[in-house]
């Protein structure tokens, strides 16, 4: 029976044409220490590479 790994599907969004986001680094907490510009860089998630989308793709085997 297949499982997924629900550590990788509370961190992993899969957009609509099955493409991986992840969300950046150090938005979560101490934010108050960080500039505004900084805070902004990591506004949005990155696309995760195809290597890592192989990987992905293993241990979420019904996102497709």
């Amino acid at each position: 029976m297949l499982k997924t790994r629900s550590g990788v599907k509370k961190r992993v969004k899969v957009t609509w044409t099955w493409k991986f986001i992840l969300e950046h680094a150090g938005k979560k907490h101490l934010l108050s220490d960080k500039t505004k510009k900084a805070k902004g860089r990591n506004k949005y998630g990155v696309v995760v590479d195809a290597t890592e989308t192989k990987k992905i793709k293993i241990q979420l085997p019904f996102a497709g």
